[in-house]
């Protein structure tokens, strides 16, 4: 069993999870940005 799996089983999940995160504070983002403008 080789150390550096190149397809680790949590894989996918781990990248979903960074995907929503990059996704929500960019939702953050835009809703801070949108109460701020007058």
């Amino acid at each position: 069993m080789p150390v550096l799996d190149p397809h680790p089983p949590n894989g996918r999940k781990k990248l979903l999870y960074v995907l929503g995160a990059m996704l929500s504070i960019t939702v953050i983002i835009a809703v801070v940005a949108m109460i701020l403008s007058p």
